[in-house]
């Protein structure tokens, strides 16, 4: 890491963060895990969030809090209640507090100096704040892309989005219209797959798809010695009734159905070859979904049904809080990392499932980043689909080699200088250099 800069030196960033902690949300992860480190790199960061009590179903964790210094400026906006626009079916954030973030925003950057503005979250109508701020304030802005914006994986797929195909549809026409515009004003762009560049690229004949700088989100380890020494105030598993528990902790969903059923077929393997053995398994998913209890879906439940393995699974399809997540993760008997069906997909909890030194088993699209990340740092036993056709002789495999094998019981310790480039303090360092190189090249083309 750079020495620590003086005070005077430092350039000023604005991050937008609405879920920003204490709510437990995905989306604020980067900007918690960078906030330790961006003074010693140069960067002063104000984060720019919602209200907690404006954040509809949001999981209140003030332990989230601890992970960063405490002086860092967090200015929080109010907006619409949900209360008030859940009669008439509304529930989206940016819809209901999209005002209050631009108008917090343009007060900001009227009143004080700012060299930088980082979006970093999936309330995308966020983004177009970044050609207004620079048109009317000069400020260049970077762009983190932790989920694509314009969407096409449910269309090509036929699978029913979440919240719905007529919100889903208004939201794809409003992303149609406002991404060329807010990608072409960008002086940087991040995100968390490698594969969002040439689809961006693909999608818009003008877009370099080198300008994008491929990120995960990295993780930090004294996040799980913090989970370690936590107690979930209602725990959901009993870790000392003699069962083998194995552990599956974050979303689920139905682009997720493939990596499920050769996980729920390889485990019938097992309980027709030695029942014995598999009688002793339990599996949770926990944390499938992002509602609050009881709104929450069943994601895993109807799939165990159907392959009927039902009596050996539990899900707990409501988010839970983030540190019960590690606890349970670091905890458990043996870890299972199951992805989507969507090749682009990357889930950067494998860091967090690495970290907790179990048994884990990988099952992931073939072109996953994941599979690669997990190869590099020697970790898990990783197997692969690319399409539904193979969902059988996967299984077999999965089966042979982790249910009937000795691999779910034994702990391989992973090679952790592997994991170096994708730690909280790397990745700070990563985030800081597009920052600088944003700014510099901004100046430049003036």
């Amino acid at each position: 890491m750079k020495p620590p800069v003086p005070s005077t030196a430092l350039r000023k960033v604005l991050i937008v963060s609405p879920h920003f902690a204490p709510i437990n949300s995905p989306d604020m992860q980067r900007t918690r895990l960078m906030l330790p480190y961006l003074r010693a790199l140069g960067w002063e960061p104000i984060v720019l969030a919602v209200a907690p009590e404006m954040v509809e179903g949001g999981v209140l964790e003030p332990l989230l809090e601890s992970t960063y210094p405490s002086d860092i400026r967090i200015v929080r906006v109010s907006g619409v209640s949900p209360k008030l626009t859940r009669v008439f079916g509304i529930g989206s954030l940016w819809w209901r507090c999209g005002k209050a973030l631009r108008a917090a925003g343009d007060k900001l950057l009227r009143t004080e100096k700012f060299d930088l503005v980082f979006f970093s979250n999936t309330q995308f109508g966020s983004f177009t704040l970044g050609p207004r701020w620079k048109a009317l304030f000069g400020v260049p802005y970077v762009l983190d892309y932790q989920d694509p914006w314009t969407n096409d994986y449910y269309k090509k797929t036929g699978v029913r989005p979440p919240g719905g195909w007529l919100k889903f549809g208004i939201a794809q026409s409003f992303a149609r219209r406002n991404e060329p515009r807010v990608l072409q004003d960008a002086s940087g762009i991040v995100a968390v797959s490698s594969a969002y560049g040439a689809m961006l690229a693909k999608r818009y004949a003008s877009f370099d798809a080198e300008r994008v700088t491929f990120l995960p989100f990295g993780a930090a380890v004294n996040d799980i010695s913090i989970a370690r020494a936590h107690a979930p105030a209602e725990p959901l598993i009993d870790f000392d009734d003699g069962l083998v528990h194995l552990v599956y902790t974050g979303r689920c969903g139905p682009d997720m159905s493939t990596a499920l059923k050769i996980l729920f077929r390889a485990f019938k393997i097992c309980l027709s070859r030695r029942p014995d053995h598999a009688e002793h398994l339990r599996f949770h998913f926990i944390g499938t979904d992002y509602a609050p209890r009881p709104l929450g879906r069943e994601w895993v439940m109807p799939t165990a049904k159907v392959e009927g393995v039902e009596a050996y699974v539990s899900e707990y399809c409501y988010r839970v809080p983030y540190f019960d997540a590690l606890y349970y993760l670091s905890h458990a008997d043996a870890l299972i990392a199951i992805g989507s069906n969507d090749p682009t997909y990357s889930a950067s909890k494998i860091f967090p499932y690495v970290l907790s030194h179990r048994p884990l088993l990988i099952i992931f699209h073939a072109d996953s980043p994941v599979l690669a990340m997990a190869k590099a740092m020697k970790c898990g036993l990783r197997f692969s689909f690319a399409d539904p056709g193979e969902i059988d002789s996967v299984a077999t495999a999965v089966a042979d080699q982790w249910f009937l094998g000795d691999q779910m019981s034994e702990f391989v310790e992973p090679d952790l200088t592997a994991f170096r480039p994708y730690s909280s303090e790397t990745m700070a360092q990563k985030i800081a250099a597009c920052f600088d190189s944003a700014v510099d090249g901004e100046r430049e083309r003036r």
